[in-house]
């Protein structure tokens, strides 16, 4: 059996009669069948094939199966984005009058989800806190059917026990939902612990160029088959192309995440040491909260490292203005180092209280660790804070 790596680079679809080296791209709408009985029994379903890209694709298929085989996974669905997967999973598997169970450190977005679109179908939830899992039991009603999280966590980069987690929910019959967007699955495997579902938004590391959106869902396949149809009649596909672009970027993730992880770990100690920083995060510097549970469930630390620069939300602007080769993006994942301010951007549709609740205070910077030289990349945060220093003390603004 080989290496996931070596998987990674040499599953692709069948060549065709040209003998292409690199995977064709299928970009049609539609498939052609010989003749009206092979049609009717493709829409029988009692032949295997393509009929149509909004159902199925062999670009689509070829991501699902190695997303599959990274994840343990036995079934998977991709669509248009990160947050359509995450919409697809919950409007294909919850009815009125079911209740799901979240953490309350979920992305901006999906709290949206749950808390404005979800009530309108009669779909009830309630928040976790990460930091009392002791309080979880009490939050299960009668009719909750799913627990959805994310770990670690955006941005604060706060962690869930996954193995207590999975038995949480088995125990209680409650279907599991992971997003695992930070982690990748080189680093964490849901599926491992008990999860029966995991989200990836290939937008991110899976693609890391920045180049194109996109979602995937993989998982129990009693549970991807109920998505899947919701998704064949209501129609997020994914296109056939950015498809067959994240799948060849999946051939380059084992070597990304590593040099994704070297970076953040020379950052975060730079960081760390640095007068000027109030805290920092990142699961696998000592001085996160939940290192030891950071080591147990991830191999690697991840490439994103969240910061507060003293002085609050007046520094923090000014340290971003500061930054030269670093991006201003809300985006992650890429080659390239971003810099986000979450409370005014990712998360701004949190209120002050849910945005406090999760960690997201006003001086909080994010930083998704590109692939530049670890030299490179802390001189230009180093002379950012430097800029931010002299400007404080230039308007008497004291950092504290």
């Amino acid at each position: 059996m080989n290496h996931i790596e070596t998987d990674l680079i040499r599953h692709q679809s069948p060549r065709s009669q040209h003998g292409e080296h690199s995977s064709s791209i299928y970009l049609t709408s539609s498939f052609t069948f010989e003749s009206a009985e092979h049609a009717r029994a493709m829409f029988a379903k009692e032949q295997e094939g393509y009929i149509y890209s909004r159902y199925d694709n062999p670009n689509v298929d070829e991501l699902i199966d190695k997303i599959c085989r990274l994840e343990g996974a036995e079934d998977g669905i991709a669509v248009a984005s990160g947050m359509s997967a995450v919409f697809t999973g919950l409007a294909g598997l919850l009815g009125q009058g079911d209740h799901v169970l979240a953490c309350r450190s979920v992305f901006g977005s999906t709290h949206q989800i749950l808390t404005q679109i979800l009530p309108k179908w009669g779909i009830s939830h309630s928040y976790g806190d990460i930091n009392n899992l002791e309080s979880w039991a009490d939050l299960v009603q009668p009719n909750t059917k799913m627990c959805v999280v994310e770990t670690p966590s955006n941005p604060a980069l706060d962690l869930i026990d996954l193995a207590w987690l999975g038995r949480f929910c088995r125990e209680r019959d409650i279907l599991l939902l992971v997003d695992n967007v930070f982690a990748t699955p080189l680093l964490q495997t849901p599926i491992r612990f008990g999860a029966h579902l995991v989200m990836h938004s290939t937008t991110k590391f899976i693609d890391g160029q920045g180049r194109g959106i996109g979602g995937i869902l993989v998982g129990d396949s009693e549970q991807i088959a109920k998505i899947r149809f919701f998704a064949r009649h209501s129609g997020p596909a994914m296109s056939p192309f950015n498809a067959w672009l994240f799948s060849k970027s999946l051939e380059t993730l084992p070597v990304r995440m590593e040099r994704h992880c070297d970076n953040a770990e020379k950052l975060a100690q730079y960081l760390a040491d640095h007068d000027d920083i109030a805290f920092i995060r990142y699961p696998h510097h000592h001085t996160h909260p939940q290192y030891e549970l950071a080591k147990r469930q991830m191999c690697r630390g991840g490439g994103l490292v969240t910061f507060e620069l003293k002085g609050g939300l007046d520094h923090g602007r000014a340290f971003l203005d500061a930054l030269n080769m670093c991006s201003l993006s809300s985006n992650l994942g890429d080659t390239r180092t971003i810099a986000t301010h979450p409370a005014s951007t990712t998360h701004s549709s949190l209120t002050e209280e849910d945005r406090q609740a999760v960690g997201i205070t006003a001086g909080l910077v994010r930083i998704s660790v590109g692939l530049e030289h670890h030299e490179d990349l802390i001189r230009d945060i180093s002379t950012a804070l430097e800029k931010t220093r002299h400007l404080a003390n230039s308007t008497s603004l004291k950092i504290s």
